[in-house]
């Protein structure tokens, strides 16, 4: 299986490593960033809700709901869904196709989580956030910082 591609933000901050050539970056559209939590483009349940308030105040630095707030809102659907299907799974009259039906859902709900950058090695793509171990000596400068 092959690399997937490195997004071009990536390669501007490593100085272009494949040295193939890059668009312009005068000819690069700027998407609007989230500017607070918009609103649902759909009616949510409860957790449907949170998982729409989260995404967007912890996906701000990178999301843009010009381009962005279709996916959040099946994610968000998928979430209340999901607590539909999870206590029928759990009740006593729970078929095994319901159990199978929850699994598969997880797997879209992580599917629509990797495509937005909420996984560690999708985040590690697009050059967002980098997840470092603290040292003693960084955790003592921090606390004597304050």
């Amino acid at each position: 299986m092959s690399n997937p591609p490195k997004p071009t933000e990536a390669k501007r901050r490593l100085g272009n490593p494949g040295k193939r050539a890059l668009p312009d970056p005068a000819q690069v559209i700027t998407l609007p960033a989230a500017d607070g939590i918009p609103d649902p483009l759909r009616p949510l349940l409860v957790e449907g809700r949170r998982m729409w308030d989260r995404i967007w105040s912890r996906g701000a630095v990178w999301l843009s709901p010009a381009s962005d707030a279709e996916v959040v809102q099946m994610l968000a659907e998928a979430m209340d869904e999901r607590v539909a299907l999870r206590a029928v799974v759990l009740s006593e009259d729970a078929d095994w196709r319901d159990r199978i039906a929850l699994r598969s859902l997880d797997g879209q709900i992580h599917s629509l989580l990797s495509s937005l950058g909420f996984t560690p090695t999708d985040r590690a793509k697009m050059g967002v956030a980098e997840v470092r171990q603290v040292s003693k000596l960084d955790a003592l400068r921090a606390r004597k910082a304050t």
